[in-house]
């Protein structure tokens, strides 16, 4: 066997064993990164926890990204006045194997404000969180569309990026549920408060 052949078949073997680990359910999804000048500036994971989806963003140092109801909380500081800006929200839409069955809940926001400039901001440095409560609506592999914003003091990068989550089979175990709701805020919606 050729030494391409060898690799070939290497690659295909662990592909094959990270696809069977992640379909048992629990189990971490690659990383995929959103890049800026070839460099990382946020990655993004899922896995399933039982009944729930978690969403990883882990953010490089000096990045940052945009809480989901970034748009809605900026919207109840102003009261009605024009905003400076509004910092693209994140956005997570699920299709081919997972629904919804309940609201987002995300990693408490720091505040990035600044209202001398009427400018209203919420967003996470670091890591953040965003979890839901699913159900299956097909066998998968779960499609986990995640848009948004990641910035600097001065630059910023859209977001866009697609993660293809196995699904275990139906009847197996998804993984334990250790997710402490009360760790995290619910995203609002619009006219939530």
């Amino acid at each position: 066997m050729s030494t391409l052949s060898k690799r070939t078949a290497l690659g295909a073997l662990t592909l094959l064993i990270l696809s069977t680990a992640a379909a048992r359910g629990g189990e971490w999804t690659a990383p995929v990164e959103v890049q800026y000048d070839f460099k990382p500036c946020v990655a993004y994971q899922a896995r399933l926890a039982g009944e729930f989806l978690v969403v990883r963003a882990a953010l490089q140092p000096g990045w940052h990204t945009f809480a989901m109801d970034n748009k809605q909380r900026a919207e109840e500081k102003l009261h009605g006045r024009p905003p400076l800006s509004i910092d693209a929200p994140t956005e997570i839409k699920l299709s081919q194997g997972l629904d919804l069955a309940g609201p987002w809940y995300q990693s408490p926001p720091k505040d990035f404000s600044h209202p001398e400039l009427q400018w209203f901001s919420w967003g996470f440095e670091g890591q953040a969180q965003f979890v839901a409560k699913i159900r299956r609506s097909g066998a998968g592999p779960a499609q986990i569309a995640i848009t948004g914003q990641a910035c600097t003091a001065t630059i910023c990068k859209k977001v866009d990026v697609a993660i293809s989550l196995p699904l275990p089979r139906p009847g197996t175990d998804a993984g334990p549920s250790s997710i402490d709701l009360k760790a995290l805020v619910r995203a609002r919606q619009p006219d939530q408060r």
